[in-house]
């Protein structure tokens, strides 16, 4: 394995909040050439998860939902939080099911990508699931409020291609699914 000489030392951390939906924390680092940064900040997520599902009649399993910071009703692909300690495609797995009741299928990882890697520190794990299907209602958090729509992919295709699926760690993993689609 070759040398990181890239790396950056970190001299010091200090955390500036620590809330359950954020932290933020406050490094001085030192770069190759010896430049200090004495203020570099990151936040800290959890290990996040998304799935692109695929009823049995090939479908796709959507939702919608407000998202507060860009004052905006949108299209999504499920998406959640890794718990403590659990693994990536079990989270997905309950997300799917807790968001909106389907479940099943055969399922694998597509692509591991973050939504900012100059500031977070966190991986979102991205797993396309086929063939899954209505086993149960929507078990949401009390702060959750999801209409769940079951799509074709042209539909789908639509969405992005007219830039309605906002959020780039969907729109990502839904791009390189339907390139692999058509390449195939």
């Amino acid at each position: 394995m070759m040398e990181d000489k890239m790396k950056w030392k970190t001299l010091k951390s200090e955390y500036l909040i620590q809330r359950p939906w954020l932290t933020a924390r406050r490094d001085t680092v030192e770069l190759p050439n010896g430049v200090v940064n004495d203020e570099y900040y990151v936040l800290e997520y959890p290990t996040w998860i998304n799935v692109i599902a695929l009823t049995t009649d090939g479908n796709m399993v959507m939702i919608r939902q407000y998202r507060h910071g860009i004052d905006q009703t949108c299209f999504e692909i499920v998406a959640g939080v890794c718990e403590k300690g659990e693994d990536p495609e079990a989270a997905a797995r309950r997300e799917l099911l807790e968001e909106t009741g389907y479940a099943g299928g055969e399922w694998h990882e597509l692509m591991a990508v973050s939504g900012n890697t100059s500031t977070t520190n966190n991986i979102t794990h991205c797993f396309v699931a086929t063939g899954v299907e209505k086993v149960g209602s929507q078990h949401l958090d009390r702060t959750e409020d999801i209409e769940v729509h079951v799509m074709t992919k042209d539909e789908v295709m639509q969405l992005l291609v007219n830039d309605e699926i906002k959020q780039s760690l969907m729109a990502a993993p839904l791009w390189k699914y339907f390139y692999q689609l058509n390449i195939r």
